[in-house]
């Protein structure tokens, strides 16, 4: 009898035990049931209005317009990065990260539902022209781009070399729009663009990251120190670069950091926290390094300058960057069409957001004018804090653009004759503001480091 009542015991307490399980399970079915129910409600909501479209609108409209419509409407109201892409869309992006694309080379975004050009890349169709940052774009061959996407206008401003397109613009302080009739021509490969100053000093500019981005900086680096032997000092420009690949912004700074974080980024799934790690160049660059930014300097060029900056490899000069610190993850999807969806943010190895902020140089350059000779005080500036839907930046409050850091060193170009000489030269790369006092600086610190203190 005990060993019979024992085992009545022991399946009772195991058809409890099962009851319990069974009732937990439907509980939790239940909660995640109540968690999700309004999304479905929202879902039937969504394919009733998709019904009625489809039966009711004026014109016969296609249900996959409708749906990719829907898609990225949904993603225009998260910040001013994320975005779905068409097949052809995703084809494109496919092409630009390789570098070989024919358009009229200009970086655009969003701002207040208007397009707007961010910075027209050197040397291109839009460069020539005289396209500026600012610049809102009205028209792209008579269409309006009053709701047009981001992905959809670079689709029509890019072609094939030789053709022709035309946009209006309404730049600040015009009264009526201006019609720009540009030739669509190869966008230029080669990133970096190097030189010799002076004896002594070299300069490089790197105009955006692409896919041999850091190749080409150390084909740069080597030549200059073999025209410059020894070579005292380097000029490292990065001004309206807009940013590009995060392995090459990760490369670059590799060239000139031993070990260490170059970058990390945070998100709200774990496989979105990544750490980027410094594996030392080929070689040693044992000179100075000055790092030249400014309003139009974004993204992977924020990424290198502020590697620089905080393992204290290079001097930051020039003006407040642009502020974009946003991963975005391109998500591949069946159709072969794309997300490109915002996951994380981007901070500095000292644990700095970029987002919102940029990156606050050590010397602070104001240029009175830019590189087409214009008065940077008559140009409205855009940066991602002005963009709308951007994310707030979530460690510290966005620096004022007329209140620079306390301890920073502040420098404007308040006399005449740097005015004067600035304007006559155009603004050129050899005589702007910015780039003499780098090579100022770099010739000083030559001069100081031969001083023996007792």
């Amino acid at each position: 009898m005990s060993i019979k009542l024992s085992r009545k015991k022991i399946w009772l307490g195991v058809s409890l035990t099962l009851i319990i399980a069974l009732f937990t399970c439907l509980y939790t079915g239940l909660m995640a049931s109540a968690a999700t129910r309004e999304a479905y409600e929202k879902l039937k909501l969504f394919a009733d209005v998709l019904d009625i479209v489809e039966k009711n609108y004026v014109e016969e409209v296609k249900t996959e317009d409708l749906i990719y419509g829907s898609i990225k409407g949904m993603l225009e109201t998260l910040d001013p990065h994320s975005s779905f892409m068409t097949p052809d869309d995703f084809k494109e992006l496919q092409v630009e990260t390789k570098g070989v694309f024919s358009g009229i080379g200009i970086e655009i975004t969003l701002k207040d539902g208007v397009l707007t050009v961010v910075s027209p890349i050197e040397g291109t169709p839009a460069d020539k022209a005289g396209l500026k940052a600012g610049d809102r774009i009205l028209k792209i061959d008579g269409k309006t781009t009053k709701n047009m996407s981001l992905t959809e206008a670079v689709k029509k401003l890019r072609g094939p070399r030789g053709t022709k397109v035309t946009i209006s613009i309404l730049r600040e302080g015009w009264a009526e729009v201006k019609d720009f009739a540009l030739v669509r021509d190869v966008i230029p490969i080669h990133s970096v663009k190097h030189k010799t100053m002076e004896e002594g000093y070299g300069y490089v500019r790197i105009i955006n990251f692409q896919d041999k981005t850091s190749q080409d900086l150390k084909s740069a680096l080597d030549d200059l120190e073999q025209q410059n032997k020894p070579l005292k000092g380097l000029i490292l420009d990065l001004r309206n670069n807009p940013g590009g690949l995060l392995d090459q912004a990760v490369r670059v700074a590799d060239e000139f950091i031993e070990e260490g974080i170059v970058v990390y980024t945070d998100g709200r799934i774990k496989s979105q926290n990544v750490r980027f790690t410094a594996h030392g160049g080929e070689k040693p660059h044992p000179y100075p390094i000055i790092i030249l930014v400014n309003e139009g300097s974004a993204s992977a060029s924020e990424i290198v300058a502020g590697a620089l900056q905080d393992h204290k490899k290079a001097i930051i000069l020039g003006a407040q960057t642009f502020g974009k610190g946003s991963v975005q993850t391109v998500i591949p999807l069946d159709d072969g069409s794309g997300l490109r969806l915002t996951t994380a943010r981007y901070y500095t190895p000292g644990g700095r957001s970029i987002q919102a902020k940029g990156i606050t140089p050590d010397i602070i350059v104001a240029s009175q004018f830019n590189l087409h000779g214009e008065e940077m005080k008559k140009i409205k500036i855009l940066r991602e804090k002005d963009l709308e839907h951007h994310i707030k930046n979530d460690r510290e409050e966005a620096v004022p653009e007329t209140q620079p850091d306390i301890g920073k060193e502040v420098e404007k170009p308040d006399t005449d004759k740097d005015q004067k000489d600035e304007k006559a030269a155009g603004a050129t790369l050899e005589e702007d503001i910015q780039l003499n006092r780098a090579l100022q600086i770099l010739k000083s610190w030559e001069i100081f480091s031969k001083v023996k203190v007792n």
